[in-house]
């Protein structure tokens, strides 16, 4: 039986087509896109908030975004343990919605940053991360102008200690602190990362390593 990826769409999202494609051609799984007006999640087994600049980017990335109707339901879909995974503004949203802890602000250079960057995998209890090796290094690329992640001391200590990061820069892009590129919640099932798999899970795009994340997402829901 296919997967139902359910990938959120928002004015501005760019990545969401990227998306329905590793879901449809890539893995051979099902994929419906879901509005942000939409209050349906339409039988989705796992979401995808994807990267862009949902309205613009306007106050903040992310923060029109997590009044959308869309998100109520996916809160719901996550507080039932669902698996949620945002990926760059994907993240933004996650953590202005509350279900991801920390801020993304501008980048420390004030710069787009647009490259490939070396990420470490830090957890294999996430679903997903858990066909990757803890201590893998994966070559992903980023895209944002604000992608820098803060915690105060107190929130950063908790986080490392309850083993909440989740992906960790080799080479910090944007000034995230203690190197984080991505996180997860307490409960271990919804994941945000500000570097893209999607781009890099294909040979004709150059590299498959983001192919860990997918097959993970597949062996924890099946």
């Amino acid at each position: 039986m296919a997967l139902n990826f359910g990938i959120v769409a928002f004015p501005g999202s760019n990545c969401d087509q990227d998306m329905v494609h590793i879901a449809d051609r890539v893995l051979g799984q099902e994929a419906r896109l879901l509005w942000h007006k939409d209050r349906d999640l339409k039988g989705a087994d796992v979401i995808v908030l994807p990267g862009g600049f949902s309205y613009g980017d306007a106050l903040r990335s992310g923060a029109i975004a997590r009044f959308s109707p869309i998100m109520e339901e996916v809160v719901a879909f996550a507080q039932r343990g669902g698996p949620v995974l945002g990926i760059c503004n994907g993240f933004q949203i996650l953590v202005e919605v509350g279900l991801l802890p920390g801020a993304l602000m501008r980048n420390a250079s004030l710069h787009f940053v647009c490259r490939d960057v070396g990420v470490k995998v830090e957890r294999a209890d996430t679903p997903f991360t858990q066909a990757i090796a803890p201590g893998t290094e994966l070559l992903m690329p980023v895209a944002h102008g604000e992608g820098n992640y803060y915690l105060d001391d107190a929130g950063v200590e908790r986080l490392e200690g309850e083993g909440q990061v989740v992906f960790r820069y080799a080479e910090n892009p944007n000034g995230s602190r203690n190197d984080i590129a991505g996180v997860c919640n307490e409960a271990r099932n919804v994941v945000g990362l500000m570097p893209h798999p999607e781009r890099l899970s294909e040979a004709a795009l150059g590299g498959e390593e983001g192919m860990g994340v997918w097959r993970s997402i597949l062996a924890a829901v099946a």
